[in-house]
């Protein structure tokens, strides 16, 4: 990707599942799964370049496969970085669009029309599930580029529901973690939760002469993203939440935190018995990483 093309990006910002056509009617579709087999794993990943959506690499075969790894949901819910509200928002229309939220990119990247499903009445039911702050339920937004780049390749026929949960840019990680915890029970339903960011992500700082050399990191961006993986693993998520306290290679790895609270929320959503792997643990233009985790 050229330089300018990157900046620009920077700047700038079916049918309904058949049988799920009431609030009632998904309570009583997903009521009927048994819980324990059917608890859907959690999902935090490194979306990275827009046009991951549009390439067959390493990343894009790793989603693929994952699919195909964990069991088919009913619908999947993600949490993006590139829907940064003031409160707290879901997506409630039966047909979410397509948002190209980029600029300078190829003309095959904005044809792009991914149109699987919404849920309006699973949007009502994740809203009544949480109690730290009100839900609004909103028919103006649609799908951006950190939903569906990476959900096409996971799910390219388009036939499983997809919505978005927005993230309070008013409010810390704290309030994050919380509130993602109250939606744990979504993946006893058949739920695919997703968090979509990047851990480290420093755009300002990117090498640009080395972003298509594989695995290239600067070394604070290579030691705070190992210290995040330690931290993860080791279930430290009060460390994790209060980021700032982990050194200056964190704030340069979160300099604006709306790539990074996505990762607070598949914190909030993990159980005890959960399994933690990583997936896509790579360095991308020496100050941005695509590590990517799965809990369950």
């Amino acid at each position: 990707m050229h330089r300018k093309k990157f900046i620009q990006y920077i700047t700038t910002g079916a049918t309904m599942m058949t049988g799920i056509n009431t609030l009632s009617s998904f309570k009583t579709f997903t009521d009927s799964l048994p819980e324990q087999e059917q608890l859907m794993p959690v999902l935090f990943v490194g979306h990275g370049s827009p046009m991951n959506g549009i390439e067959d690499n390493e990343f894009s075969k790793r989603w693929i496969a994952m699919a195909k790894e964990i069991p088919t949901p009913k619908a999947v819910l993600v949490v993006s970085a590139h829907w940064f509200t003031r409160g707290t928002h879901i997506t409630a229309m039966n047909f979410p669009k397509t948002i190209h939220d980029f600029g300078g990119f190829p003309k095959e990247l904005f044809d792009v029309q991914y149109l699987p499903p919404g849920n309006p009445e699973l949007a009502k039911e994740t809203a009544s599930l949480i109690h730290t702050t009100k839900v609004e339920l909103s028919h103006d937004w649609g799908l951006d580029h950190g939903t569906w780049t990476i959900v096409r390749h996971m799910y390219p026929k388009a036939d499983i529901p997809v919505l978005q949960l927005s993230i309070d840019y008013t409010k810390d990680a704290k309030f994050h973690y919380a509130l993602a915890a109250e939606i744990y029970s979504l993946r006893k339903k058949g739920v695919l939760i997703m968090g979509s960011g990047n851990l480290v992500h420093n755009l300002g700082m990117v090498a640009w002469d080395k972003l298509y050399t594989d695995n290239y990191g600067f070394d604070w961006a290579l030691k705070i993203n190992n210290t995040f993986k330690e931290l993860i693993a080791a279930g430290s998520h009060d460390k994790l939440i209060d980021y700032i306290k982990l050194g200056k290679e964190a704030m340069l790895a979160i300099p604006t935190p709306e790539h990074y609270l996505p990762l607070i929320y598949t914190l909030g959503l993990k159980g005890k018995q959960d399994a933690v792997s990583f997936f896509n643990d790579k360095a991308v233009g020496g100050s941005l990483t695509m590590t990517s985790v799965k809990f369950g």
